[in-house]
């Protein structure tokens, strides 16, 4: 079916509100389902470009006369609804759409009840279904994909525990960014029930979900999270496990004009302190975290993760002229191993502590070559590189072309003169400057551009 059919079959034809006890929703009516019609149940601008530009909460929930109006406990359906109109209305943004047409995953209210009928008997969910000769499960999604396109949301974050739905979706041209499961418990009336869709439909449990920051620090992208902190989680840095093994990550702190401490040199602290945990939550994603020799004889840094549970990357200071103090942090303490990137003919000091390797590497007119640095690393089997400071440095690899990503956040704060951020050799022509796709995130007071450089048109 074309996107031009689908959108035949399913028109907006009136617009009105709802209150409930999550709050006031707007409530469009949609034809479609053969006359039945659907809702849906908006709640925010689920469509503008927001500054956390996270993907809204979308519930697509099947009609359940029994379940929704009439509180069976024989299935999860009422509460699951129940459940994703009060996550949307926590979170401010969202929308859950209400297929008409789908009782019974869609063989209609009374073979839904001759099913039930045989599930008296012993039968479960799936083979009542194919004994009355219908599909396990005979819904589709169209009119939920085009009711998603008129609402001008291409992105959502499911609340659903089928896999099916994502991807029938998917299919549809709708992108799911995460899949997360609803606060809902069994029952003892539909024990039997759910645990038929979770064995032989591969439907997920709320048990079942995994922690989002422990899969995606062991390297994993979970395909389903719990709404809250685990969804942001998920968004954020899922596309960071995604991109493999190989990834090089920019991140700054700055003032909204421009810099990163005052002219005295004073750092602490121009972000806020969420700004400090996405920085420390970057560190546990990477191998190895990058710094110049300013940043430590300015800051003496530990660049260790201390803000969220992960193991601290390797540390990579580069000094062609080893002008680091010997007593700095990164050189003296071990919670972490060090790589004191050097010039060839630069002398360091005897009696080094044993997580300290010198590496010595040749120097240009400005100082390390970008590539130079990250094939040493590569060659360790360092390949997630994250590139943290300061502002030479970070433009240095922004300049060279090394970055993948790139993350700044600017503080509400106007410094007036002091150390730069970013900066580089630009263009005469705002028409050549460097652009990428974007997205955003609200830190505390600040907010955080992620800039996603591998995708930048060349």
């Amino acid at each position: 079916m074309t996107d031009a059919e689908v959108h035949v079959l399913t028109r907006r034809v009136v617009a009105t509100t709802l209150p409930t006890a999550h709050g006031t929703f707007q409530m469009l009516g949609y034809d479609g389902a053969a006359g039945l019609g659907h809702v849906a149940l908006v709640l925010g601008d689920v469509a503008a470009e927001t500054l956390d530009d996270l993907a809204p909460l979308v519930r697509v929930h099947s009609e359940c006369l029994t379940g929704d109006a009439l509180g069976s406990r024989r299935c999860d359906c009422g509460e699951q609804l129940d459940a994703a109109l009060r996550e949307i209305a926590r979170e401010g943004r969202g929308l859950v759409i209400y297929l008409r047409g789908h009782e019974g995953r869609g063989i209609g209210l009374l073979a839904k009840l001759h099913a039930y009928a045989l599930q008296d008997e012993g039968v479960d969910t799936v083979d009542a279904n194919l004994r009355l000769g219908y599909p396990a499960d005979a819904r589709e999604y169209d009119d939920a994909a085009a009711i998603l396109r008129d609402l001008g949301v291409a992105r959502v974050r499911l609340l659903s525990s089928n896999p099916d739905k994502a991807t029938k979706l998917t299919d549809l041209g709708v992108e799911v960014v995460s899949r997360q499961a609803l606060p809902v418990a069994d029952r003892p009336e539909n024990a039997f029930y759910l645990t038929t869709k979770r064995v032989r439909m591969g439907h997920d449990s709320l048990a079942a979900a995994p922690d989002a920051w422990s899969e995606l620090i062991a390297g994993r992208v979970p395909a389903a999270a719990v709404a809250g902190l685990d969804t942001v989680l998920l968004d954020r840095y899922g596309p960071l496990v995604a991109a493999g093994p190989r990834l090089t990550i920019g991140q700054l702190g700055q003032s909204a004009d421009g810099f990163i401490a005052a002219r005295s040199g004073d750092a602490e602290f121009v972000t806020g302190a969420d700004d400090r945990e996405h920085l420390h939550r970057l560190r546990a994603l990477v191998d190895a975290v990058v710094v110049g020799a300013a940043t430590v004889v300015a800051d003496d840094p530990r660049l260790t993760v201390r803000a969220v549970t992960g193991v601290s990357p390797v540390r990579v200071v580069l000094d062609p002229s080893a002008r680091v103090p010997a007593g700095s942090r990164v050189l003296t303490e071990a919670d972490a191993a060090t790589l004191w990137c050097v010039g060839p003919d630069a002398g360091v000091p005897g009696g080094l502590a044993g997580h300290v390797e010198v590496v010595r590497l040749p120097v240009g007119p400005d100082g390390f070559a970008p590539a130079t640095v990250l094939a040493a690393l590569h060659r360790r089997g360092l390949g997630r590189v994250l590139v943290e400071g300061g502002g030479r440095t970070v433009s240095s690899f922004l300049a060279a072309g090394r970055l993948d990503r790139l993350f700044l956040t600017t503080a509400p704060l106007l410094i007036g003169d002091g150390v730069p951020g970013i900066r580089f050799t630009g263009s005469d022509r705002l028409a050549d400057a460097l652009a990428a796709p974007v997205r955003r995130f609200v830190l505390g007071p600040d907010i955080c551009t992620e800039f996603d450089l591998s995708a930048a048109p060349v």
